[in-house]
Protein backbone atom coordinates (compact mmCIF):
# COMPACT_ATOMS: atom_id res chain seq x y z
CA UNK A 1 0.00 0.00 0.00
CA UNK A 2 1.43 3.35 -1.06
CA UNK A 3 1.27 6.29 1.36
CA UNK A 4 -0.82 9.28 0.29
CA UNK A 5 1.75 11.81 1.48
CA UNK A 6 5.46 11.98 0.76
CA UNK A 7 6.31 14.39 3.60
CA UNK A 8 4.25 15.15 6.70
CA UNK A 9 4.68 17.32 9.75
CA UNK A 10 3.13 16.05 12.98
CA UNK A 11 2.25 18.49 15.76
CA UNK A 12 2.45 16.49 18.98
CA UNK A 13 1.52 18.00 22.31
CA UNK A 14 3.84 17.81 25.28
CA UNK A 15 1.00 16.36 27.36
CA UNK A 16 0.89 13.35 25.05
CA UNK A 17 4.36 12.38 26.26
CA UNK A 18 3.32 12.47 29.91
CA UNK A 19 0.68 9.75 29.68
CA UNK A 20 -1.44 9.17 32.75
CA UNK A 21 1.15 10.90 34.94
CA UNK A 22 0.03 14.24 33.50
CA UNK A 23 3.46 15.81 33.85
CA UNK A 24 7.00 14.93 32.86
CA UNK A 25 7.88 12.21 30.36
CA UNK A 26 6.60 8.64 30.29
CA UNK A 27 9.05 6.54 28.27
CA UNK A 28 6.35 4.00 27.38
CA UNK A 29 4.25 6.81 25.86
CA UNK A 30 7.23 8.13 23.93
CA UNK A 31 7.90 4.67 22.49
CA UNK A 32 4.24 4.23 21.60
CA UNK A 33 4.33 7.28 19.31
CA UNK A 34 7.77 6.44 17.97
CA UNK A 35 6.65 2.95 16.97
CA UNK A 36 3.75 4.15 14.83
CA UNK A 37 5.91 6.84 13.24
CA UNK A 38 8.48 4.14 12.50
CA UNK A 39 5.74 2.35 10.50
CA UNK A 40 5.20 5.54 8.50
CA UNK A 41 8.92 5.84 7.77
CA UNK A 42 9.11 2.19 6.71
CA UNK A 43 6.21 2.86 4.32
CA UNK A 44 8.25 5.61 2.67
CA UNK A 45 6.87 8.71 4.39
CA UNK A 46 9.24 11.50 5.38
CA UNK A 47 8.28 12.61 8.91
CA UNK A 48 8.98 15.83 10.77
CA UNK A 49 7.62 16.54 14.26
CA UNK A 50 7.01 19.74 16.20
CA UNK A 51 6.53 18.97 19.88
CA UNK A 52 4.95 21.18 22.54
CA UNK A 53 6.04 21.64 26.14
CA UNK A 54 2.81 21.61 28.15
CA UNK A 55 3.85 18.58 30.19
CA UNK A 56 6.49 20.79 31.81
CA UNK A 57 5.37 24.39 31.46
CA UNK A 58 2.47 26.59 30.39
CA UNK A 59 3.66 30.16 30.04
CA UNK A 60 0.20 31.69 29.82
CA UNK A 61 -0.57 30.48 33.33
CA UNK A 62 2.72 31.70 34.79
CA UNK A 63 1.09 34.54 36.73
CA UNK A 64 3.09 37.74 37.13
CA UNK A 65 6.15 36.47 35.27
CA UNK A 66 7.26 38.49 32.28
CA UNK A 67 5.76 36.93 29.12
CA UNK A 68 9.09 36.80 27.31
CA UNK A 69 10.75 34.95 30.19
CA UNK A 70 7.79 32.60 30.46
CA UNK A 71 7.95 31.81 26.74
CA UNK A 72 11.69 31.20 26.94
CA UNK A 73 11.05 28.59 29.63
CA UNK A 74 8.42 27.04 27.37
CA UNK A 75 10.93 26.82 24.51
CA UNK A 76 13.33 24.94 26.77
CA UNK A 77 10.52 22.58 27.76
CA UNK A 78 9.95 21.70 24.10
CA UNK A 79 13.67 21.02 23.68
CA UNK A 80 13.53 18.48 26.52
CA UNK A 81 10.59 16.76 24.82
CA UNK A 82 12.35 16.78 21.47
CA UNK A 83 15.40 15.09 23.01
CA UNK A 84 13.11 12.49 24.63
CA UNK A 85 11.52 11.71 21.26
CA UNK A 86 14.94 11.50 19.67
CA UNK A 87 15.96 8.96 22.31
CA UNK A 88 12.79 6.96 21.66
CA UNK A 89 13.55 6.69 17.96
CA UNK A 90 17.13 5.69 18.72
CA UNK A 91 15.85 2.91 21.01
CA UNK A 92 13.85 1.58 18.05
CA UNK A 93 16.71 1.89 15.58
CA UNK A 94 15.08 4.72 13.61
CA UNK A 95 17.47 7.32 12.15
CA UNK A 96 16.61 10.65 13.76
CA UNK A 97 17.89 14.18 14.04
CA UNK A 98 16.78 16.61 16.76
CA UNK A 99 16.97 20.23 15.59
CA UNK A 100 16.27 23.34 17.65
CA UNK A 101 15.51 26.95 16.81
CA UNK A 102 17.51 28.12 19.83
CA UNK A 103 21.22 27.65 20.27
CA UNK A 104 21.81 24.54 22.39
CA UNK A 105 24.31 22.86 20.10
CA UNK A 106 25.71 20.61 22.83
CA UNK A 107 22.21 19.07 23.04
CA UNK A 108 20.81 19.24 19.50
CA UNK A 109 21.60 20.50 16.02
CA UNK A 110 20.81 24.13 15.18
CA UNK A 111 17.88 24.29 12.77
CA UNK A 112 18.36 25.35 9.18
CA UNK A 113 15.84 24.67 6.46
CA UNK A 114 18.23 23.06 3.99
CA UNK A 115 19.77 20.71 6.56
CA UNK A 116 16.32 19.68 7.78
CA UNK A 117 15.23 18.84 4.23
CA UNK A 118 18.47 16.93 3.63
CA UNK A 119 17.86 14.86 6.78
CA UNK A 120 14.29 14.08 5.68
CA UNK A 121 15.39 13.09 2.20
CA UNK A 122 17.97 10.72 3.69
CA UNK A 123 15.24 8.90 5.64
CA UNK A 124 15.72 10.46 9.06
CA UNK A 125 12.85 11.56 11.29
CA UNK A 126 13.41 15.22 12.16
CA UNK A 127 12.18 16.46 15.54
CA UNK A 128 11.94 20.23 15.95
CA UNK A 129 12.31 21.73 19.43
CA UNK A 130 12.32 25.32 20.61
CA UNK A 131 9.16 26.43 18.84
CA UNK A 132 9.81 29.31 16.45
CA UNK A 133 12.69 30.50 18.62
CA UNK A 134 10.79 33.69 19.42
CA UNK A 135 8.45 34.58 22.30
CA UNK A 136 4.76 35.32 21.67
CA UNK A 137 4.45 32.50 19.11
CA UNK A 138 2.91 29.13 19.92
CA UNK A 139 4.09 25.69 18.87
CA UNK A 140 1.02 25.63 16.58
CA UNK A 141 2.56 28.57 14.75
CA UNK A 142 5.91 26.77 14.78
CA UNK A 143 4.18 23.81 13.11
CA UNK A 144 2.74 26.00 10.36
CA UNK A 145 6.09 27.73 9.86
CA UNK A 146 8.19 24.57 9.73
CA UNK A 147 5.69 22.77 7.49
CA UNK A 148 5.88 25.62 4.97
CA UNK A 149 9.67 25.80 5.19
CA UNK A 150 10.25 22.10 4.57
CA UNK A 151 7.54 21.86 1.87
CA UNK A 152 5.43 19.36 3.80
CA UNK A 153 2.33 18.01 2.10
CA UNK A 154 0.15 18.32 5.20
CA UNK A 155 0.16 19.02 8.94
CA UNK A 156 -1.19 16.32 11.24
CA UNK A 157 -2.40 17.79 14.52
CA UNK A 158 -2.80 15.00 17.05
CA UNK A 159 -5.20 16.08 19.82
CA UNK A 160 -7.50 14.74 22.51
CA UNK A 161 -10.56 15.17 20.26
CA UNK A 162 -11.39 13.11 17.16
CA UNK A 163 -11.74 16.11 14.86
CA UNK A 164 -13.09 19.64 14.61
CA UNK A 165 -16.50 20.48 16.10
CA UNK A 166 -18.68 23.59 16.05
CA UNK A 167 -18.45 23.66 19.86
CA UNK A 168 -16.71 21.74 22.63
CA UNK A 169 -18.00 18.14 22.33
CA UNK A 170 -17.10 17.49 25.97
CA UNK A 171 -19.40 20.28 27.16
CA UNK A 172 -21.98 19.99 24.38
CA UNK A 173 -23.13 16.44 23.48
CA UNK A 174 -24.92 17.92 20.45
CA UNK A 175 -21.75 19.40 18.96
CA UNK A 176 -21.49 18.87 15.21
CA UNK A 177 -18.29 17.47 13.71
CA UNK A 178 -16.89 18.85 10.48
CA UNK A 179 -15.43 16.33 8.04
CA UNK A 180 -13.94 19.24 6.10
CA UNK A 181 -13.79 22.96 6.84
CA UNK A 182 -12.03 25.92 5.23
CA UNK A 183 -9.38 28.10 6.82
CA UNK A 184 -11.67 31.13 6.60
CA UNK A 185 -14.51 29.35 8.35
CA UNK A 186 -12.20 28.25 11.17
CA UNK A 187 -11.19 31.89 11.67
CA UNK A 188 -14.73 33.24 11.30
CA UNK A 189 -16.17 30.75 13.80
CA UNK A 190 -13.19 31.23 16.14
CA UNK A 191 -12.77 27.47 16.40
CA UNK A 192 -9.88 26.38 18.61
CA UNK A 193 -8.16 24.23 16.01
CA UNK A 194 -4.90 26.16 16.11
CA UNK A 195 -4.29 29.74 17.11
CA UNK A 196 -5.26 32.38 14.55
CA UNK A 197 -1.66 33.12 13.55
CA UNK A 198 -1.07 29.45 12.75
CA UNK A 199 -4.29 29.14 10.74
CA UNK A 200 -3.54 32.34 8.82
CA UNK A 201 -0.11 30.95 7.95
CA UNK A 202 -1.51 27.61 6.75
CA UNK A 203 -4.03 29.49 4.63
CA UNK A 204 -1.37 31.71 3.08
CA UNK A 205 0.78 28.69 2.23
CA UNK A 206 -2.11 26.45 1.07
CA UNK A 207 -1.18 23.90 3.72
CA UNK A 208 -3.94 21.44 4.67
CA UNK A 209 -4.30 20.40 8.31
CA UNK A 210 -5.66 17.05 9.48
CA UNK A 211 -6.92 17.08 13.07
CA UNK A 212 -7.50 13.73 14.75
CA UNK A 213 -7.48 11.97 18.11
CA UNK A 214 -4.17 10.69 19.46
CA UNK A 215 -6.04 8.33 21.80
CA UNK A 216 -5.77 5.83 18.95
CA UNK A 217 -2.11 6.25 18.06
CA UNK A 218 -2.54 4.29 14.82
CA UNK A 219 -4.49 7.27 13.47
CA UNK A 220 -1.09 8.74 12.54
CA UNK A 221 -0.35 5.81 10.24
CA UNK A 222 -3.88 5.64 8.85
CA UNK A 223 -3.85 9.32 7.98
CA UNK A 224 -0.41 9.04 6.35
CA UNK A 225 -1.70 6.20 4.19
CA UNK A 226 -4.71 8.25 3.10
CA UNK A 227 -7.49 6.86 5.26
CA UNK A 228 -10.08 9.39 6.35
CA UNK A 229 -9.56 10.15 10.04
CA UNK A 230 -10.57 13.23 11.98
CA UNK A 231 -11.24 16.49 10.13
CA UNK A 232 -9.45 18.35 7.35
CA UNK A 233 -8.89 22.10 7.18
CA UNK A 234 -8.50 22.96 3.52
CA UNK A 235 -8.56 25.65 0.85
CA UNK A 236 -11.42 28.18 0.83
Amino acid sequence: MEPKYKRILIKLSGEALAGEKGTGIDNDCVLKYCRVIKKCVEAGVQVAIVVGGGNFWRGRSSGAMDRVHADHIGMLATVMNAVALGDGFEQLGVPVRVMTSIDVTSVAEQYTRLRAIKHLESGKVVVFGGGTGCPFFSTDTASSLRAAEIDADIIFKATKVDGIYDSDPVKNPGAVKFEEITYSEVLMRNLQVMDSTAIAMTKENHMPVCVFSIDDVDNIYRAAMGERVGSIVKED
